[in-house]
């Protein structure tokens, strides 16, 4: 028996990455799944692998959200799961040189998408009296400063407070809204954000690993690469009913990066320091 049997479970941005590795988790533990996205010779190859469906869709486009939504429910008669996971890199620069154009679109997406997956997931399981769960992917750039572009940063801040309030609010309608904020995870989103072919950059994204985690090595607790399969069992949780007293919260799955440095980063810092120290005294001491 699977933790999602007979759940139909709607994930948006399922065509790679984070998004593929979730529909192919819920898939093998049971639930319906339609994979939404814009790439359809992707999308429509990963649902016929993965048994699932596949359904065309922008979640810029507030039409294709409620068509999505409308087709769940009339192929399978409601919604139990909402996973929107749609995104992409965001725009280069600092704020002193922000596009505001280039920074707008990035909330249309990764906002303006979840808001849209939100409304209409939860609109559905209202009208019919069903209890639910929403999972919004976020990011420990939405938690932390520095990890990623100004734009993402700060539309994930906003999805995990717009997780938050949607929460609070359907909560006592039985439908549960939280978040998960992954760490850099090895995905073809680093090559779609410089230009890349996205098939390209998908099929090409474990190669980054020895750069990951050269970049990684003075802030990652956990010395590993992280990639979607570990976001997947997460965002599983969530979705199921072993979770069903847990709403309103963000979930960090990033290697222990939000917890604090490795350890032994901070011991030769102190080592590093303490030796520097000595040398000083030690001159003192001979001048003296």
């Amino acid at each position: 028996m699977g933790a999602l049997d007979q759940k139909v479970t709607v994930i948006t941005g399922a065509t790679s990455g984070i998004g593929a590795a979730m529909a192919a988790l819920f898939a093998a533990e049971g639930a319906d799944v339609i994979i939404a996205a814009r790439r359809r010779e992707e999308g429509e190859e990963l649902a016929q692998a993965l048994g699932a469906s596949f359904f065309a869709t922008d979640v810029t486009v507030e039409a294709d959200i409620e068509t999505l939504i409308a087709h769940a429910v009339e192929r399978f008669g409601r919604v139990d799961v909402m996973v929107n996971n749609a995104g992409a890199a965001g725009a280069p620069g600092g704020i002193t040189d922000v596009d505001l154009e280039r920074f707008q679109q990035t909330f249309a997406l990764h906002v303006g998408g979840v808001l849209l997956g939100t409304k209409y997931a939860a609109r559905a399981m209202l009208e019919r009296g069903t209890a639910g769960s929403i999972v919004n992917v976020a990011s420990i750039g939405g938690r932390l400063a520095g990890w990623t572009g100004l734009d993402y940063s700060c539309a994930k801040a906003a999805v995990i407070q717009l997780s938050r309030c949607a929460a609070v609010e359907l909560g006592e309608h039985g439908i549960r809204v939280n978040s998960i904020s992954p760490g850099p995870i090895l995905t073809g989103i680093f090559g779609k954000g410089v230009g890349m072919d996205p098939a390209a950059a998908d099929r090409t994204a474990a190669a980054l690993e020895p750069a990951f985690l050269e970049a990684l090595e003075s802030h990652q607790p956990i010395r590993r690469a992280g990639v979607g399969e570990y976001v997947a069992p997460a965002a599983l949780w969530l979705a199921s009913d072993a979770s069903s007293f847990v709403t309103g919260q963000d979930l960090a799955i990033d290697g222990g990066i939000s917890a604090g440095r490795p350890a032994s980063v901070a011991i030769a810092e102190r080592a590093m320091l303490g030796k520097a120290f000595g040398a000083i005294l030690s001159s003192a001491t001979a001048a003296s």
